[in-house]
């Protein structure tokens, strides 16, 4: 990543966003007026409360919106669209399970190329994430501790049926400049945003 100009790392992050906000456009079409109030009082939320006396500089504004937007929908009772609208949610913790699939060269070779290429963009990915955040928080992160533990992790996950994953630009900004800067604000983000 030493080798990867600034010009780069911005574009991708720019890109990265439009992406995101191009994959939310759809949620905001053949919705009720509620679901636009909502979306308007959010961003208000979001970028106006950090203007707040005292309370501002301490809570983090986006927790702060999805808690009261969250409560206020529940107690009125609106008719918006969830998570849980999406598909069907888990209702069991997953559970430990060897792939049923022979350990032969064959297979091997059917498997390999995409492992070896989600593995390239899942640790490219992970590098730049770490080259943002050591800018917003003038530190310096042990890459290759990264990229054992990510190694590690996603074996993990993959025995008990989860899909592999690298640490991701976005979830990691908005903890960065929610003022989360240890390894609890780490472990809360890995809870509530994995669920």
């Amino acid at each position: 990543m030493r080798f990867v100009s600034r010009s780069v790392v911005t574009g991708f992050v720019n890109a990265l966003a439009i992406l995101i906000f191009m994959a939310q456009l759809p949620e905001l079409t053949n919705v009720t007026w509620h679901v636009y109030a909502m979306t308007a009082t959010g961003l208000g939320i979001i970028y106006l409360f950090p203007y707040v006396p005292k309370v501002g500089k301490v809570l983090p504004s986006p927790l702060v919106c999805i808690v009261s937007l969250t409560i206020f929908s529940m107690i009125i009772g609106l008719d918006i669209r969830t998570v849980g609208d999406m598909g069907e949610l888990p209702d069991t913790l997953p559970i430990f399970l060897w792939p049923d699939i022979p350990l032969t060269l064959e297979t091997l070779t059917i498997i390999f190329p995409y492992s070896v290429g989600l593995a390239i963009v899942g640790l490219l990915e992970s590098m730049m994430t770490a080259t943002i955040v050591d800018d917003l928080t003038d530190t310096t992160s042990d890459r290759n501790k990264e990229c054992k533990g990510q190694g590690l992790a996603n074996i993990g996950a993959g025995l008990f049926g989860g899909m592999a994953g690298c640490a991701m630009i976005g979830q990691s900004i908005i903890n960065v400049k929610s003022g989360g800067r240890g390894r609890l604000s780490t472990f809360i983000a890995l809870v509530l945003f994995c669920r």
